[in-house]
């Protein structure tokens, strides 16, 4: 009678999770920051977005639109407008290049790598969210620095640290979408495109970069409900004062969780289960 041999590797991706403590979790998620940092020292030229991308923006909004939208000579006061706006949306842009970077792993199979190894399926995905929230981080704090050279005003400084916090937190959820998209659409170019087509009326059809009572009554009911105008204001009122925030910031705190909780869940088992 012959024996059946099993593969050890092979045995070890089947749910795997229960067996695996909290400090085992703790460890394979910071090896795996790690790794994904080592992986950026590598590839600066990854960081490209992260850099440019709010110095652009921030750029072409205030010189380019700012005196359209807040008429000519308002610009000082358009840029205390549109930052806090652009909080928001750095979340959204940085969150589509999860899911893109995270789809490139697999084409280049070193996600197949990860999946042979006795570690939590979490902790790939927690460790990506991690490395790609300092890189969200680091995107507010060069779109900040922008914005106050550009004349941007804070009356409160412990509302400007809650404003991060909060764009954080919302962009951190939105990963979890994107990873899900990377998981399961074939290639990157499918999810920037699939990507802009979401973003884009949700970022435009905002009171990001202009106040709702300037668009057609159906556009700004959709404003009323778009989560990121939540955030937008909520961070304008942190930092600013002027209107109240409670509203807004348990609005915005509510899709976070909401978000989290539903995508979680499904961009685990999607990973787990690719074949």
């Amino acid at each position: 009678m012959s024996a059946t041999v099993i593969d050890a590797p092979a045995a070890l991706t089947t749910d795997d999770a229960p067996r695996i403590g909290l400090r085992a979790h703790l460890r394979h998620i910071s090896a795996l920051v790690r790794r994904n940092v080592l992986w950026i020292r590598q590839d600066p030229e990854s960081m490209f977005d992260v850099i440019l991308m709010p110095i652009v923006f921030t750029l072409l909004f205030v010189f380019v639109f700012g005196g359209a939208i807040a008429g000519k000579g308002n610009q000082d006061e358009y840029v205390n407008y549109v930052v806090p706006g652009l909080m928001a949306m750095m979340g959204m842009n940085i969150a589509m290049g999860v899911g893109t970077g995270f789809n490139q792993d697999f084409q280049t199979g070193v996600m197949d790598r990860f999946r042979s190894l006795p570690i939590s399926r979490a902790s790939v995905l927690i460790a990506k969210i991690s490395v790609e929230i300092g890189r969200l981080l680091l995107a507010t704090a060069i779109l900040l620095a922008v914005g106050f050279l550009l004349g941007l005003s804070v009356s409160n400084v412990l509302g400007l640290f809650a404003a991060i916090g909060l764009a954080l937190v919302f962009g951190s959820s939105i990963m979890w979408i994107f990873l899900t998209m990377g998981v399961v659409m074939k290639n990157a170019q499918a999810i920037q495109g699939m990507g802009f087509l979401v973003l884009m009326p949700l970022q435009f059809g905002s009171s990001i970069f202009s106040p709702p009572s300037t668009m057609p009554g159906w556009l700004q009911t959709f404003t009323d409900y778009n989560p990121l105008s939540s955030l937008a204001d909520a961070a304008r009122g942190l930092m600013n004062g002027g209107q109240p925030v409670a509203h807004d910031v348990l609005i915005t705190l509510a899709w976070s969780v909401v978000i989290t909780v539903v995508m979680a869940p499904v961009a685990i088992h999607k990973y787990r289960t690719k074949s």
